[in-house]
Parts: structure tokens; sequence; C-alpha cells
């Protein structure tokens, strides 16, 4: 049996809750093709998991938060500046809202 724990880490980083789970990693299968993976952190969304960081045993708590915040914060949110229009071109209908790889902001 693995000696591996699982960790969850809820962070509330601008104003939106993030749920992180770390994963154990798996060693490669040479019949499949598939390489090993190290335990990593994931960010898990609606169902969904995400790669964020490697997850280290010796990391404390709160450096593992602070990593993964400064991930959330690389990843996550999009530029606060909306691109300039450029000439000549023109939007008709409603205007969209930025959208993330996660949903809207």
């Amino acid at each position: 049996m693995s000696a591996f724990k699982s960790q969850q880490r809820l962070l509330n980083i601008r104003g939106r809750a993030f749920h992180f789970v770390s994963y154990e990693g798996q060693p490669a299968n040479v019949k499949r093709g598939e390489e090993a993976s190290p335990a990593m952190w994931y960010l898990m969304v609606e169902g969904r998991r995400c790669a964020a960081l490697v997850w280290e045993q010796s990391q404390s708590l709160d450096d593992v938060d602070r990593d993964l915040t400064r991930w959330a914060a690389e990843n996550a949110f999009g530029s606060s500046e909306a691109p300039a229009p450029t000439a000549g071109s023109s939007r008709s209908g409603p205007i969209e809202q930025a959208r993330h790889w996660w949903g809207p902001s």
C-alpha cells in the first residue's frame, strides 16, 4: 500500500475560491508508452483537474499556499487591461466578458 497521503488546500485569491488537491505520482508504463509523472498539486475545476505544481513532501503548508497563490496569479488570471481596438475593426452585437480557461471573469 502507498504511503502517499493526499492533501487539499482551499485558497481565496482575488475574491475567488481555488481548490487544490495533491495526487500521487505514477511510475512509467513501458507497455502503454507512458512516462513517469511526479506527485503534483492540481487545481480542481468542475470535476476536472489541471496540473499546477510538483508536490514536495518537505514543503510547509505556508510555502505551499504561497506557491499555489503565485501559480494561480500567473496562470488563472488574464490581463486586467482589454486590448485596444485596431483601426478598421468594428464589433456588432453584445460585448462579451473577458473569459479565462475556467469561465467568465
